[in-house]
């Protein structure tokens, strides 16, 4: 199929890459152009969206939130052709995915949620967990594409776009709270005369046994700038869900906090996990 895919940033890299792997043809777009030049000997590099878009049967869209979506493609006004499909993996609250839907359904355009659940090893394997959400026909056209990357015992499907989108904002607030439960931990323990090993160690078979096991070496080391997940857009998607909710979210609102004062730090781009790094000791 002719695909455009828009957004080559850590997530959008994996992505693309299992696409042009199934031997799909491929245009791509990145704002910095020089993300998309490692592709340029396998897919098209394009200016500008318009041009990305242009005679697409699936455009892509990859973006950093949904402020962006709405730059790039809404304000951009793109030329999506006739019977186009835009699947928008960007993490986005459930009110902006109905948003899209509509105005993508008033220009005769199926839109597709499909979010992601995983950071970039499970991308680069192709075991992410996948949400699909919207036009129950576009959602099997593009199906065989996001499977790409998806584990299968791990792909969802919804009977609509801002589902999938809540459903997102649900896993990520898993990730959120339990790496906060590993800081409050450490504190505990601390406080308490233990080691940071020793608390890691402890941690191992509870509820934030799976937290340690996936970061917690990141934490030993004091290591952070190997992002598989970072702060920054852990603080975006914090922000979603609790623009989202209709009632509190207090262990959201922690972890927030500590994401922004890691943000505050000038360590945005650090992996979630340096809400640790002052408590290791």
């Amino acid at each position: 199929m002719k695909i455009a895919f828009l957004g080559l940033g850590r997530m959008g890299r994996e992505l693309v890459a299992h696409i042009l792997d199934a031997g799909h043809e491929v245009t791509v777009w990145n704002r910095t152009a020089s993300a998309a030049q490692p592709f340029a000997n396998r897919a098209t590099v394009a200016a500008t969206p318009a041009d990305a878009v242009a005679g697409a049967e699936i455009v892509i869209t990859v973006l950093f939130g949904p402020d962006t979506v709405r730059e790039i493609v809404i304000g951009g006004a793109l030329p999506f052709g006739e019977g186009t499909v835009w699947v928008d993996v960007t993490t986005v609250s459930p009110a902006d995915a109905a948003s899209f839907a509509e105005w993508a359904v008033g220009r005769g355009i199926p839109y597709v949620h499909s979010p992601v659940i995983g950071s970039l090893a499970p991308a680069r394997a192709g075991t992410l967990g996948v949400l699909l959400g919207g036009d129950p026909d576009a959602v099997s056209l593009v199906r065989p594409i996001v499977s790409l990357w998806a584990d299968p015992a791990r792909l969802r499907v919804f009977s609509s776009a801002d589902t999938a989108a809540t459903a997102k904002l649900v896993a990520n607030l898993a990730v959120g709270v339990t790496a906060q439960g590993v800081v409050e931990a450490l504190r505990l323990g601390h406080s308490g005369g233990m080691s940071t090993e020793e608390v890691l160690e402890g941690l191992a078979g509870t509820a934030l046994g799976t937290a340690v096991a996936l970061k917690g070496d990141m934490i030993r080391n004091g290591t952070f700038s190997d992002a598989q997940f970072s702060a920054n857009l852990l603080s975006k998607d914090l922000r979603l869900m609790l623009h989202t909710s209709q009632y509190p979210l207090p262990a959201v609102v922690a972890v927030y906090e500590s994401l922004e004062n890691a943000r505050r730090a000038g360590r945005g781009e650090d992996d979630f996990a340096v809400i640790a790094a002052d408590d290791r000791e």
